[in-house]
């Protein structure tokens, strides 16, 4: 294996860790040196961003997942000069609204009673991935058992942070950009991320069929395709 493989920064989405990317880091390890961030420590999205630019190398290739496109976008707005390419999966750019913090609150209300915590919640699970994914048992035991692991603390931290809005950074950029979400999406939908797509004339949208919001689990083969295409622009 070359030692030229660009660097690759994977950042998971909320309540995610490694495991959300495990496909990707082997289907990629012949032409990236990819590794994952936790963002599971930290007050605020901007930093998160500083603290992953701080054992970052100079250049890197960075894509980031839902709650971690959030941090993505917070890393271009900050260092823009240190990315190669970048990858926004099932995200958004748009800004919480008041409701949505008001939302948040009431969740992190919720979860912080007295009790067991749950993780992804069958009753949760349909917003994630896609209908006919629920029965598919090794599937939905990765993603609750992933949920488990990041805990109570990790949930109530990552939903307090505020989401800002991130089309003026991505407009800036001039990086390729992959844009990507699965066709069943609900949490971010497919017209979302066209939306995104339509503000960096460089950026390919890939909408991955057959897939929720969980695509680089639901449909890692496909993901994995489209991010070797990306890292190969």
């Amino acid at each position: 294996m070359s030692d030229d493989r660009p660097s690759l920064i994977l950042l998971p989405g909320f309540l995610c860790d490694e495991e959300l990317w495990r496909d990707q880091l082997s289907g990629l390890a012949n032409i990236a040196d990819g590794r994952v961030a936790d963002l599971g420590h930290g007050d605020s999205i901007a930093g998160l961003a500083r603290q992953v630019l701080a054992t970052a190398p100079p250049r890197f290739a960075l894509a980031g997942f839902s709650f971690g496109g959030y941090v993505a976008q917070e890393i271009a707005r900050q260092a823009p000069q240190r990315i190669q390419r970048l990858a926004l999966l099932d995200t958004s750019f748009r800004a919480d609204t008041p409701q949505r913090i008001a939302q948040r609150r009431a969740a992190n209300t919720t979860v912080s009673l007295p009790g067991e915590f749950r993780g992804m919640t069958e009753q949760l699970l349909p917003s994630f991935i896609a209908a006919d994914r629920l029965h598919d048992a090794p599937l939905v035991r990765r993603i609750h058992a992933m949920t488990l692991r990041q805990g109570r603390e990790v949930f109530v931290r990552q939903n307090a942070m505020l989401r800002e809005d991130g089309a003026a950074t991505l407009r800036s950029l001039t990086c390729p950009v992959l844009i990507l979400c699965g066709r069943h999406d609900v949490l971010t939908p497919p017209a979302l991320h066209g939306e995104m797509a339509a503000l960096m004339p460089q950026a390919r949208l890939v909408v991955v069929e057959d897939s929720g919001h969980m695509s680089p689990m639901e449909q890692p083969a496909a993901v994995t395709q489209a991010m070797r295409e990306w890292l190969g622009a």
